[in-house]
């Protein structure tokens, strides 16, 4: 790896949850984390690396999950070059370039930011054309079953 990885980012839905969106009758809206994705965010900020979750729905779920996680960021209702354009913007904030960040993304609204980033990833379960960016690291597991963390661990056993 090029640079030390010093900003992780990521998708929500299809990276952190499977891509289900669960509706009870009543209209409330249910969403699945995996609690291995959780541990690998609290290992990167262990690390120092900070942590960010980009996701172009706006929801209370991932608010609340956010919070749990202590996420350095949270950008909620972006989508497509918005996700690029919030990662600038955090790197800014952190003083860092687009080469310090890894993220992982699954469809098309995040191709942009993952053809940007210093380091790229996709759950199993991506569209083709992510999997098509050039340089992707295609991960093992699918989203919501673990592969944040599957990405978490290639970058700690890297630095």
């Amino acid at each position: 790896m090029k640079h030390k990885i010093k900003l992780f980012l990521s998708d929500v839905d299809g990276v952190l949850t499977d891509a289900g969106m669960y509706y009870t009758e009543s209209g409330d809206e249910f969403k699945k984390f995996n609690t291995h994705d959780g541990m690998g965010f609290n290992l990167l900020k262990k690390a120092g690396i900070k942590t960010g979750i980009l996701t172009t729905e706006n929801t209370n779920i991932v608010t609340n999950r956010a919070r749990k996680l202590n996420l350095d960021y949270v950008y909620q209702g972006v989508g497509y070059e918005g996700k690029l354009q919030a990662a600038m913007e955090i790197c800014a904030k952190e003083n860092i370039t687009l080469q310090d960040v890894a993220y992982i993304g699954d469809d098309i609204n995040c191709i942009a930011l993952l053809e940007a980033v210093g380091l790229a990833a996709c759950p199993a379960n991506a569209t083709a054309k992510v999997k098509k960016i050039k340089h992707i690291l295609q991960l093992k597991k699918s989203g919501g079953e673990g592969a944040v963390r599957e990405f978490a661990d290639f970058i700690l056993d890297g630095n």
